[in-house]
């Protein structure tokens, strides 16, 4: 059945996906994304935030629409058209069996009305419901917990510089609510009311968003190998998954700032059920017994890559080179003792995650991780990490400066692991080794992301004070 679909304008490129994956947790189809039909209302720009989706049923639309971030709502249309005239033509010849049980006397209603591209006064919304006298509404008006909610939308045919996606004419829906996201969430975590954060602390929102790209529910365990302040972690947790995680630094999973004010707390401070364990551990070395494998549902995390901060692996310098020999370390200093580090490239952590993922994670399960991309070359797909265990579904761009951005990667396991896998691994890995190396040869990846703005060329005699802007800035607005 189709439904419409709006989303909130933001994360463009995350939309679709985090429906498509919560479409799948919630069994909203078989055999894969591609089932998953999308479009676009009548002369719709494919940035708009209305979208139809068609979805095999009400109770799967609720959930998608109840678990999203960046769903607005999900509606059943009743009619739609240009203008109110047309409106109202539709809405007449929906089908009453579909209609009526809606507008019983002995159910509450409420009417929203909405628009996007324009703001529209209290008048004109009192007006436009008033315009609705013909659906034979029975039952009372109740504001505050209706029974059934309607919305009367409408989007403008501007085409004004104001940063929105064009529409050649204006278009008018009205429909019945399925369900909607619960944006609350997202002040509730908000990470400047939390206890414990870092400079890499993931934002809320962007964190809810990858534990839905990894189907985080009850009964699953998801694993941060990164896991920082913890913050992709509590997002998993609080739609019931069990967590756990790993840090290379002994004082963010162990200490943080005191007793009150670390990893630890943060689940507290949530009322969220504790990590099964965070540990101190190397994603270059991991600590699992080689007969150990395919444990966790999904591994959410955002590897180092030398902007914020750089990757560290154990071992130190002088020892990787072999200036100096392995050492012990005494019992009575094991306590306090913080072992030696050294850089660890970008290269190598992605090749040991994906190893990681493709031994630890189950048939099924997903691996999801930000990876950078410049965004000056056109072919920045090709900048992809690849493994054999793995099937790419969902690649979402995040633009950070007008050079790089980073890309949220959502991969499906779709084979076992086994040796010959591990070794044609190292093939690939070698290949993407020497293609990554081509993209950065100009200068680290902080140079890139921080170098001043170059004007165009041929806007070197415009004023810097100019305002001109561009009629639609595209998903990145």
């Amino acid at each position: 059945m189709w439904y419409l679909c709006v989303f909130y304008h933001r994360l463009l490129d995350y939309r679709k996906p985090e429906v498509e994956a919560l479409a799948e947790l919630f069994g909203g189809y078989e055999g894969g994304i591609e089932k998953l039909e999308w479009k676009l209302p009548l002369h719709h720009h494919p940035d708009s935030p209305f979208h139809f989706v068609n979805l095999p049923s009400e109770l799967v639309a609720r959930n998608i629409a109840n678990r999203s971030i960046l769903v607005k709502g999900i509606y059943e249309l009743w009619g739609e058209g240009s203008n109110f005239e047309e409106l109202e033509e539709s809405v007449r010849s929906f089908p009453d069996e579909r209609k009526l049980p809606f507008l019983t006397s002995d159910s509450t209603f409420r009417i929203t009305v909405d628009s996007f591209g324009k703001v529209m006064s209290f008048q004109e919304q009192n007006d436009w419901i008033k315009g609705l006298g013909f659906i034979p509404f029975k039952g009372p008006v109740n504001l505050r917990n209706p029974d059934h909610k309607f919305w009367l939308m409408e989007t403008d045919d501007y085409g004004s510089n104001n940063g929105l996606p064009p529409i050649v004419q204006k278009r008018i829906f009205f429909g019945r609510e399925i369900g909607g996201a619960d944006r609350k969430l997202l002040p509730t975590y908000q990470l400047k009311s939390r206890n414990y954060i870092g400079p890499t602390a993931m934002d809320a929102e962007m964190a809810f968003l990858m534990a839905n790209q990894a189907l985080a529910m009850p009964g699953k365990l998801v694993y941060d190998p990164f896991v920082g302040t913890g913050s992709i972690l509590v997002a998993a947790a609080h739609f019931g998954a069990m967590t756990m995680g790993a840090d290379i630094d002994i004082r963010v999973v162990r200490d943080g700032r005191g007793p009150d004010c670390n990893v630890w707390s943060n689940f507290k401070q949530y009322e969220l059920p504790m990590p099964i364990s965070l540990l101190r551990a190397d994603n270059n070395l991991p600590p699992w017994r080689s007969t150990v494998k395919e444990i966790f549902d999904a591994i959410i995390c955002d590897p180092p890559y030398g902007v914020r901060a750089g990757g560290r692996k154990s071992g130190g310098r002088k020892l990787l080179k072999g200036a100096v020999s392995p050492y012990t370390v005494p019992d009575d200093k094991r306590t306090d003792h913080i072992p030696s580090t050294a850089p660890y490239s970008l290269v190598e952590c992605v090749h040991d995650l994906l190893d990681l993922a493709a031994r630890m994670i189950v048939m099924g399960g997903r691996l999801v991780f930000f990876y950078p991309v410049l965004r000056e070359d056109d072919s920045v797909d090709t900048h992809f990490p690849k493994h054999p265990c793995f099937k790419l579904v969902a690649a979402c761009e995040q633009m950070l400066s007008y050079r790089y951005s980073r890309v949220l990667l959502t991969m499906v396991k779709i084979r076992p692991y086994t040796e010959e896998i591990a070794e044609s691994a190292k093939l690939k890995h070698l290949e993407f080794k020497e293609n990554h190396l081509k993209w950065l040869e100009e200068g680290n990846l902080h140079s890139a992301v921080f170098s001043p703005v170059k004007p165009p060329s041929d806007a070197a005699n415009d004023s810097k004070f100019s305002k001109e802007k561009p009629k639609y800035r595209g998903k990145y607005v």
